[in-house]
């Protein structure tokens, strides 16, 4: 792959976002109603490749529970509102009323309330008595301190997310989070990240991870490329990512492990895409965000939006558009891609002429640098 000459001092790979990218139909095409969407994660079987994004704006116990009777999977943020507050409908009702302008400094007053481990045991636990799967998420910082409160309580799937998650944290003041050693000895499957390279990918891969998250500041609320610099355009990050797994399954005799798409993914054609160059599921925040029954009441904020001493996310207006249920499966009145998400998915797949996810992975893909259209 050739590099581009940013100045004589510097040489610069070329990359590509969703929008940079398009797929292309083959001779063959099929009827929509025959083609499979459904994902498989360790023992678990999902009707839909979609995981709700752990962001209070998305994920409630009852949006959870909401996602996994419609053949999904919600995360719920175990650091977030609901293991804060025995009530945290005020909390959300005064974050959707914010201004602007104090937005950001009201939001770091109202995360600084301590985590009640006994919260996080009564939000998983309702969510497991409603007969769906359950998964929390914890940054790498508080995982050590939270780890044995999530399991004791019961998840089927333990997420852990970051803006980035490194299997090499080094650090002079605190003893990191050891991830070979922490998955080893965890009896639940372990979606890991963000990664948005095939060296980091491949690390994370080898400490047993099921699953690696793939994204580093892409998403709707995330101001990451303009307060620290860094970013990752999705298309190449997820192929990259795809590449390592590919080499990985060599080294490994066999293991696979998923690619999960997190971040970039605002309508059902970035969905399409991301499935294309490799992935096996999606994340998704903003776009379920603007769901009448999401907790953010039309509102997007992640948890970078209120980091005590460098915010690098912003409280966003999404709006809403429909219900959660239509949001994924239609019908859609408009043709913007945000509704009808796993139809569009369908037929985009119908009309290319592949019959499952790993199929589809194979399609023809073109570069086609040109916004919408």
């Amino acid at each position: 792959m050739s590099d581009i000459e940013i100045g004589r001092a510097k040489r610069a790979r070329r990359v590509y976002a969703f929008d940079d990218i398009a797929i292309v139909p083959s001779r063959r095409t099929r009827d929509p109603r025959d083609v499979s969407v459904s994902w498989t994660i360790d023992a678990y079987s999902f009707a839909i490749p979609v995981l709700a994004a752990p962001m209070d704006s998305v994920v409630s116990p009852e949006t959870a529970i909401a996602m996994g009777r419609l053949g999904g999977l919600g995360v719920l943020d175990l650091e977030g509102l609901w293991t804060r507050y025995d009530d945290p409908e005020p909390l959300l009702a005064e974050i959707r009323r914010l201004p602007d302008e104090t937005a950001t400094r009201r939001m770091q007053e109202i995360y600084a309330e301590p985590i009640k481990p006994e919260l996080v045991t009564a939000r998983l636990e309702q969510i497991r008595s409603a007969g769906v799967p359950v998964a929390g998420a914890l940054s790498p910082q508080r995982t050590q301190e939270l780890y044995q409160t999530v399991v004791d309580a019961g998840v089927d799937l333990f997420v852990i997310r970051g803006t980035t998650v490194s299997a090499e944290h080094v650090s002079k003041s605190t003893e990191p989070l050891n991830l070979k050693k922490f998955i080893y000895e965890l009896d639940v499957p372990v979606i890991v990240g963000g990664a948005a390279t095939y060296t980091a990918a491949l690390h994370l891969m080898r400490t047993g991870a099921a699953g690696v998250l793939v994204g580093f500041g892409g998403g709707a609320a995330s101001t990451t490329r303009t307060s620290l610099g860094i970013h990752a355009p999705m298309a190449t990050a997820v192929a990259d990512v795809a590449g390592a797994r590919r080499d990985y399954m060599d080294e490994s005799g066999g293991r696979y492990v998923h690619v999960i798409a997190d971040g970039g993914l605002g309508t059902s054609g970035d969905i399409v895409k991301a499935i294309s160059v490799g992935a096996d599921a999606v994340m998704l925040g903003s776009t379920l965000a603007r769901a009448t029954d999401a907790p953010g009441g039309g509102y997007h904020w992640g948890p970078e939006a209120h980091h005590g001493e460098l915010p690098r996310g912003n409280r966003v207006h999404v709006g809403q558009l429909a219900p959660l249920e239509q949001i994924l499966y239609g019908p859609s009145s408009n043709a913007d891609g945000r509704v009808n998400l796993v139809g569009a998915l369908r037929r985009s797949m119908a009309t290319t002429g592949y019959s499952d996810l790993k199929e589809f992975q194979r399609v023809e893909v073109i570069v086609a640098p040109y916004t919408q259209g």
